[in-house]
């Protein structure tokens, strides 16, 4: 019998978002939705660097990353039920403390991979944050999730 895993990749570069993009509605890969990512809905209203001198980290590097998203995340239930297998692209903001906010799905999987992708991330300890002349800053990032077996 196939077992079936939840495989995340994140790219080691963190690739950075400065548009809108089309993404499918989740469940129904037919109807396109526009995901403004440029949100500024956090507590702190400052403006979200794309690029910066020091990118955000994640406390113990990029393989206690993997650790924890391979560890925290589930393949859906409905995903594996319909055979589901892809990427989400989830955007968020590490912010000057190192919290996570502002998370969205930048293009989506449906089937509950988008929510659980949400989740996994919200989940996430705090993060080094970025640095832009010597001083914290809020700092957009952008990863690939791939779900499947």
């Amino acid at each position: 019998m196939k077992s079936i895993l939840i495989t995340i990749i994140v790219f080691a570069a963190f690739t950075v978002v400065k548009a809108q993009q089309t993404a499918p509605k989740s469940g129904d890969p037919n109807v396109e939705i526009k995901n403004d990512v440029r949100d500024t809905s956090a507590t702190d209203n400052s403006e979200i660097f794309t690029e910066v001198e020091q990118a955000p980290s994640f406390k113990g590097g990029i393989e206690k990353f993997y650790q924890f998203l391979n560890k925290n995340g589930k393949y859906p239930a409905e995903a594996k039920k319909n055979k589901v297998n892809g990427n989400v692209i989830v955007v968020f903001v590490v912010e000057k403390d190192g919290s996570i906010t502002n998370t969205k799905i930048f293009r989506g999987l449906g089937s509950g991979c988008d929510e659980e992708a949400i989740r996994v991330i919200k989940k996430s300890p705090k993060w080094n944050p970025g640095m832009q002349n010597g001083q914290p800053v809020r700092v957009q990032l952008l990863i690939h999730m791939h779900f499947g077996y």
